[in-house]
């Protein structure tokens, strides 16, 4: 490995595609911040630059680690979304772009309500529900996460990002915890791969917790019973919205259409694919 910050930049980037990770390039500069603390910018205007050499063992256990197909969220402990920071690692599920559209969704659902009461359900690291937290102040919002492991992280995330209105609940969704109050929204991100599709998953998601991922035979048991447990919870003109896989939203609104609600509508997520699911109680 170079020393400079263009020659170990490029050298990231060599090793990384001979790994087989998809967006080596995106990767390499993310590492690149992460170890000399620089943006973009200023990575640019010191490309000439030498590297500590402190920063390249870090760099090398870092990539080293990558090649592994470890994911790189888990190895930097941390990782944006919905311009918020989030730790994450093992036993949590990593947040994913996609599900910012569901964030969208669920602030333009509670729009226009007073101190909207929101129910995070499967919540994992917190995303969701934090940042719904964070961009409705007003609001209270309850993230229910079976798993220890993730709680502890849905905690941790409350204190990193001042979420004043966002609570930690332990329960599960199929006893129906949390279901004997009322709510403006129930948002989920399920688990939603198909049991049998599980081991055809990339090489990163497999490090990921099971139990974050797996839905059962054909992917649904989740919508099914949040839908059953949870429809009876939401305030008249309260909505129900789900992150979906791909292939699933037309079963999603099905379940949705019959427990009874209505208004029942898709949003895509950035390649095009039905990835959010939402429906309202009339």
């Amino acid at each position: 490995m170079g020393n400079t910050i263009f020659g170990v930049y490029n050298e990231i980037k060599s090793r990384l595609s001979a790994a087989g990770v998809e967006d080596y390039g995106f990767e390499a500069r993310v590492i690149m911040r992460h170890v000399t603390g620089y943006d973009n910018k200023k990575i640019m205007m010191n490309y000439n630059a030498p590297l500590s050499p402190a920063e390249l063992l870090k760099i090398n256990d870092i990539v080293a680690r990558r090649q592994a197909r470890y994911p790189l969220q888990y190895i930097l402990g941390e990782w944006d979304f919905y311009g918020l920071r989030f730790k994450v690692g093992d036993g949590v599920l990593v947040p994913r772009q996609d599900t910012e559209i569901a964030v969208d969704t669920a602030l333009e659902l509670i729009k226009g309500k007073e101190n909207p009461r929101v129910l995070d359900l499967c919540a994992g690291s917190g995303a969701i529900g934090i940042s719904i937290a964070v961009n409705r102040p007003d609001s209270k919002v309850l993230l229910l996460e079976k798993y220890e492991a993730a709680g502890r992280y849905i905690t941790s995330n409350i204190e990193l990002n001042g979420a004043a209105g966002a609570e930690y609940v332990p329960g599960d969704v199929f006893a129906g915890d949390c279901g004997g109050d009322k709510f403006d929204l129930v948002i989920s991100n399920p688990p939603y791969i198909k049991s049998g599709e599980m081991d055809a998953l990339q090489p990163e998601v497999k490090f990921e917790p099971a139990t974050a991922l797996d839905g059962g035979a054909d992917g649904l048991d989740f919508y099914r019973a949040i839908t059953e447990n949870y429809t009876p919870s939401l305030n008249r003109g309260g909505s129900m919205c789900f992150e979906v896989g791909v292939n699933e939203a037309q079963s999603v609104k099905e379940l949705l259409k019959k427990a009874g609600l209505a208004d029942i509508g898709v949003k895509k997520d950035f390649a095009g694919i039905d990835r959010v699911v939402f429906g309202t109680v009339v």
